[in-house]
């Protein structure tokens, strides 16, 4: 893995400054203080919120507090999707801070999958490396690694502790020296115009004649729609971790780079604002 820590480091300190509301019909014994949060990107709202339970909690009467979920704009926070995925994908061209509302009632069971605890998150984030590297090394290193290897990444994680993350995940992005890269790389796009969950499938970071592919590549052969049409102006973005990545960036070095902790690229495909 070519050594661009300062990268690694970028994407894994970017936070997103948050300001969660209580939805306005739940029953307060007093008026609820909105609550102010530096969001890392790279975790799980479920993750780090404890602290905004507890706050809008005082102000309520037990009976009338269930299970806690978010919503931005008429639209449920999926807790499985990382924060920086559902800001990009949701509210990227909007000001700051980002608004949140919280609720305890009325859980939207169409939308969104329960999590009663840290557990169901961990065993989600493990599903998901366990499947990169399916796709990365056909599952070679992951299993190599030993159970305090698995939970260390994850504790990484967890405690947003940069060193105890990478000091494992720095194998699942190695790859032989006689290839050009992984076997496959993990991606997802999400469309924010489409009910479609996302797209993903089998992409190879180098063509058969040995070219590294990029992310144009990658666009043009799975969500086309995401391209400028020759004779027209682009009417998308394309984001990754808040940014606008070039076209021309190959696919490899964006997957050991710009990567959630999951080990997947998640791209988000928005409609570019038309001010």
């Amino acid at each position: 893995m070519t050594d661009d820590k300062d990268v690694l480091r970028d994407v894994w300190f970017g936070r997103i400054p948050t300001c969660f509301t209580l939805y306005q019909d739940e029953i307060t014994e007093r008026e609820a203080e909105p609550y102010y949060l530096l969001l890392p990107r790279i975790s799980y709202l479920t993750l780090v919120t404890d602290k905004v339970k507890k706050h809008f909690q005082k102000v309520m009467r037990q009976e009338e507090v269930s299970e806690i979920w978010f919503e931005y704009e008429g639209t449920p926070l999926k807790w499985h999707y990382p924060i920086g995925l559902l800001f990009d994908l949701h509210a990227s061209n909007t000001a700051l801070p980002w608004c949140i509302t919280v609720h305890f009632k009325n859980f939207p069971e169409k939308d969104l999958l329960h999590c009663h605890s840290k557990d169901v998150i961990e065993a989600h984030f493990m599903a998901c490396i366990k499947e990169a590297d399916a796709l990365k090394h056909k599952s070679q290193v992951i299993n190599e690694m030993q159970k305090k290897d698995h939970k260390q990444l994850w504790m990484g994680l967890q405690n947003d502790k940069f060193e105890q993350f990478w000091a494992i995940n720095r194998k699942l992005m190695e790859y032989p020296p006689e290839d050009s890269g992984f076997r496959y790389i993990p991606f997802r796009i999400y469309q924010a115009t489409t009910e479609r969950p996302f797209i993903q499938k089998l992409f190879r970071p180098v063509d058969s004649g040995g070219q590294l592919h990029t992310l144009g590549d990658l666009l043009k052969d799975v969500c086309p729609s995401a391209l400028a049409p020759e004779d027209g102006e682009k009417k998308t973005q394309v984001m990754i971790h808040g940014i606008e990545p070039m076209l021309e960036t190959p696919l490899q070095w964006l997957s050991e780079h710009m990567s959630y902790p999951d080990n997947f690229l998640h791209i988000s495909i928005i409609p570019r604002p038309t001010d």
